[in-house]
C-alpha cells in the first residue's frame, strides 16, 4: 500500500475548511452544523478524488459531476416552511457551497477552495448585521384583525396604516354575523411597525388583533 501524503493533506484541509464553517452554522443553531459540513467537505473531497482516480485523464469528472445533484437532495432537506416565511434556505446554499469548496481540494485546487471558505465565512457571519440594517428600512408584515362590523372599519383602519406610513394590500376581508375580519399585507419601516402595532394594542374596538 502507497502512503500518499497528498491525499491526506486534501482530506485535513477538506475537514478544516468544513469545519470552520460548520461552526458558524453550529454557533447559530442551524440544522447543518459542525460536524454535518466536515462530513459534506470530506465527502465531495473524496468523491472528487475518486473520480479524477476512477475516470483517469479522459474522464476526470465521471463521478465527480454527479456531487452537485446529490448535494441539492441534502440540501432540500433543511428547508421547511414557517409562518409566512421559507426557512433554511441559507443552510441549503451553504451546504451547497461548502461541496463545492470540498471538490475542489480533491482536486488539488487549494487556493480557490480556501478563498470560497474565506468568503462563505464572511458572507455567514458579518453580512447578517448588513441585512438587519436593510430589513429594518423594510420590513414586511401580514396584520390581522377581527371586530364588531360597520361600513367603515377597513377605510378606518387603512387611514391609521397611512398615518404610519404603511404601505399595505388588502388580502382578506370576512364578515360572519356581526363580526368582520380583515387581512393587510404591509411593508414600511420597522419604527412605522412598531408605532401601528402599539396603537393597535391600545384599540378597545378590536376583538382580535396578530400579526406576522
Amino acid at each position: 500500500m502507497h502512503f500518499d501524503v497528498e491525499i491526506l493533506l486534501r482530506f485535513l484541509l477538506a475537514a478544516l475548511w468544513g469545519g470552520i464553517v460548520g461552526s458558524e452554522r453550529q454557533y447559530r443553531s442551524k440544522s447543518a452544523g459542525f460536524r454535518t459540513m466536515i462530513m459534506i467537505s470530506m465527502g465531495a473531497c473524496f468523491f472528487t478524488i475518486m473520480s479524477i482516480q476512477i475516470g483517469g485523464p479522459g474522464n476526470p469528472d465521471r463521478i465527480a459531476s454527479n456531487i452537485v445533484t446529490g448535494i441539492g437532495f441534502l440540501g432540500a432537506g433543511v428547508i421547511f416552511r414557517g409562518e409566512n416565511r421559507i426557512n433554511g434556505i441559507t443552510t441549503a446554499a451553504t451546504i451547497w457551497a461548502v461541496a463545492a469548496v470540498g471538490m475542489g481540494i480533491g482536486a488539488g485546487y487549494y487556493f480557490p477552495a480556501a478563498s470560497a471558505s474565506i468568503l462563505i465565512l464572511f458572507v455567514l457571519a458579518v453580512l447578517p448585521y448588513f441585512e438587519n440594517i436593510i430589513e429594518r428600512l423594510n420590513q414586511s408584515k401580514v396584520y390581522s384583525i377581527a371586530c364588531p362590523f360597520s361600513e367603515n372599519t377597513t377605510t378606518r383602519y387603512e387611514e391609521i396604516l397611512k398615518t404610519h406610513r404603511l404601505r399595505y394590500k388588502l388580502t382578506k376581508q370576512l364578515k360572519e354575523n356581526s363580526l368582520i375580519s380583515i387581512t393587510w399585507e404591509t411593508e414600511g419601516h420597522a419604527k412605522s411597525h412598531e408605532s401601528f402595532i402599539a396603537e393597535m394594542m391600545k384599540d378597545g374596538f378590536l376583538e382580535k388583533f396578530e400579526y406576522v
